[in-house]
């Protein structure tokens, strides 16, 4: 990462701003000004992960590299979350969206701006800058939105398939600590308690709400962009990583808008592409201001005329759950669909994969529940190993179909999507579908995976039991990459009946049959092009310095897979205590750690638990806080159980030798049991 000390204007600081919102209410914004006396058009990122303390560092990265180019750069809290008013409730409510257009205007309306606004962010911010876009603020122009996606169900980390993600327990989890955060009596004053207190027994149990909607119902489409693809009338700009979970969306989203578009999909996990792990990292932030200076300011600066969709086509690697790199080119599609995908159709036969038909073959399936265990998560947040592992791990308790080895090099842009006649034992089934790059020494790297629940396989809006015994036919896509097999290497999909803890099992153990000859796997091969050495290089990462901070506790991290063969119980325990930090410019303390445990005994499908506990402090000399929570997330065959307990603490004097009193100020049970309908 190369630090930019100096840049075409000097920018200046404002903490903290509070505007106003159309029912009286006030949000929170820090604010990057270029010292001019011009007006310039306004860049807005809102998001709820607290300007003030939480998201500092990033926001120092990213905002004054902006508004050194030439933009009046804003952070805002959400209503609800770091100082500003309100109680947080939910994701994507129309409140927000309300609010982001009421900031939109404010920001047009200030003497410093120009009128023009654009609107960026990744995750939370990523889909409310999709979902603001929709509503159409006349002041917004254009918009950046990185992982992130336009349909809140079907590429989501709730579900996958129809399938019930354990991303959805960790969500959950990340914004069950946020929520319970207090302000910071520096910026809101006195009222900072009664406004904690407020919000500690207000923002609710999230998990709760999302399990109760466990279709493609009128909760989820409420703020999918993709119920109206229309409604989006400016600039787009959508970002992603083969390593995160929502690249599908941009897909979609060049497909099937109608304005001015351009895609970029790297090797990355969740991460903003200058920060982005695995590597090659690239100059993103530069690239956004070539975007800005097109669309903010009418500057014609080349990037229109680029490729609509560039990704990273990755090579062949060993498997392993972290890498720093992940070798590979960039390659360019001028339109999406492309011309230049070409759909290669391979026939399932008796454990083959094969151009030639093949007569059909019945194989049964019932995978045992350690397979997933080395899946890495749904989304890798770069907290790494969180990236699949060896396949043969997961290969025994599979069904595998697999290709002589490759006389040429076989290159793979898109989607692949499997069609498999399948019939189960059971009315509720699921099916995982993995594709791996086999070497010669027979290491399989892990390229993409499909989850489908079998009830959902008419759609997830009104899925239908199975008749058990009677065979389907079925339509599975896996999430898109970019990928290149090499001569001498194989590609294998792998089919298992489980994929825990990436997903929540079936209800009952499934018994599945596959009929080979009849199921086929299309691959979207492109063949690779000249045009594709001849591509604008991007520049060197580059960020505005780093917030000054300092460490006083160390960080821990890790992902640990442990059987006690005496029991019969396997758990999944992932670490992330990122240590104690003093934020030099306010002397504030952070405190921040999450464990997170994911279990099962024997083949029990009723036995997988999800457990999370994490533990958030904040404290300067004369105010102290912590906030813990521990949610436990299990089954039975006809319900999903939850508890949580939530506790809030204040110390009597922070100076205190050697400890000050902690004194519990708020605690919270809940025990919810939720009816499993068909997931």
């Amino acid at each position: 990462m190369q630090i930019v000390e100096s840049f075409p204007y000097e920018v200046r600081v404002t903490e903290n701003v509070f505007i106003p919102m159309r029912d009286g209410a006030r949000l929170a914004a820090r604010i990057w000004r270029p010292v001019t006396d011009e007006p310039l058009p306004a860049v807005l990122e809102y998001i709820p992960y607290r300007k003030r303390d939480m998201s500092r560092g990033r926001d120092a990265l990213n905002h004054p590299f902006l508004a050194g180019h030439g933009y009046v750069s804003v952070r805002v809290d959400l209503r609800g979350s770091g100082d500003s008013d309100g109680v947080l409730c939910d994701e994507y409510l129309v409140a927000e969206h309300d609010d982001a257009c009421d900031v939109i205007a404010w920001l047009a309306e200030q003497p410093w701006c120009d009128g023009n606004v654009g609107m960026m962010g990744i995750s939370w911010g990523g889909f409310n800058s999709l979902q603001v876009a929709a509503h159409r603020p006349p002041a917004l122009k254009a918009i950046v939105s990185a992982s992130a996606t336009e349909d809140l169900y079907v590429d989501n980390m709730h579900y996958m398939g129809g399938c019930l993600l354990s991303d959805n327990l960790s969500e959950a989890t990340v914004m069950f600590a946020f929520n319970s955060l207090p302000p910071d009596p520096a910026i809101v004053g006195d009222r900072w308690r009664e406004m904690w207190h407020e919000r500690l027994a207000g923002s609710g149990l999230w998990i709760e709400q999302w399990l109760e909607h466990q279709h493609r119902d009128d909760y989820w489409k409420r703020a999918s962009v993709n119920e109206d693809y229309g409604a989006v009338q400016c600039p787009v700009l959508a970002v992603g990583g083969w390593a995160d979970g929502y690249t599908n969306a941009i897909f979609r989203l060049l497909e099937r808008l109608e304005v001015p578009r351009l895609g970029l999909i790297g090797p990355w996990g969740h991460k903003y592409p200058h920060l982005g792990v695995p590597g090659p990292a690239i100059g993103f932030l530069q690239e956004t201001v070539r975007w800005w200076d097109h669309w903010l300011k009418g500057r014609d600066t080349g990037i229109m005329d680029e490729p609509m969709l560039r990704v990273w086509m990755q090579d062949s690697v060993s498997p392993h759950p972290s890498y720093e790199d992940r070798p590979g080119r960039w390659v360019g599609e001028p339109s999406w669909p492309s011309p230049n995908i070409e759909p290669r159709s391979l026939t399932l036969g008796r454990y083959s994969l094969s151009e030639q038909p093949s007569p059909p073959h019945t194989l049964d399936l019932q995978s045992p529940l350690s397979v997933g265990m080395f899946a890495g998560k749904w989304a890798s947040y770069a907290a790494t190993p969180d990236l699949p592992s060896d396949q043969r791990d997961e290969d025994g308790g599979s069904l595998v179909f697999e290709t002589e080895a490759l006389d040429c090099t076989c290159e793979v842009l898109g989607q692949p999507v499997l069609e498999l006649e399948v019939s189960a034992d059971r009315p509720q089934a699921m099916i995982a579908a993995r594709l791996s790059d086999v070497a010669p020494n027979g290491e399989a790297t892990r390229v993409t995976y499909g989850l489908l629940n079998l009830t959902h396989r008419d759609g997830s809006a009104e899925p239908e039991p199975l008749e058990p015994g009677r065979a389907y036919r079925v339509r599975l896509p896996l999430n898109g990459i970019a990928h290149s097999f090499p001569p001498g290497h194989r590609i294998r999909l792998s089919l298992s009946s489980s994929y825990w803890p990436l997903a929540w099992p079936s209800p009952e153990p499934v018994m599945l049959t596959v009929t080979t000859g009849h199921s086929s796997l299309t691959l979207p091969q492109r063949a690779p092009r000249a045009d594709d050495d001849r591509l604008r290089p991007f520049g060197p990462p580059q960020a505005a310095p780093e917030a000054p901070a300092t460490h006083i506790e160390p960080s821990a991290h890790h992902w640990r897979v442990e059987r006690d063969l005496e029991t019969g119980i396997s758990t999944l325990e992932i670490e992330n205590d990122q240590g104690t930090i003093v934020l030099d410019d306010t002397d504030t303390s952070i405190r921040r750690a999450t464990t997170e445990w994911f279990s099962f005994q024997d083949n029990d499908v009723t036995s997988v638990r999800g457990e999370t506990r994490t533990l958030r402090r904040l404290e300067r000399e004369d105010w102290r806080t912590e906030v813990s929570t521990h949610t436990v997330l299990r089954c039975t065959a006809s319900e999903f159980v939850i508890d949580a307990q939530l506790d809030a603490y204040e110390f009597d004097d922070p100076r205190s030798v050697p400890r000050p009193l902690r004194r519990r100020v708020y605690s919270q049970n809940w025990r919810r049991r939720i009816p499993r309908d068909l997931v």
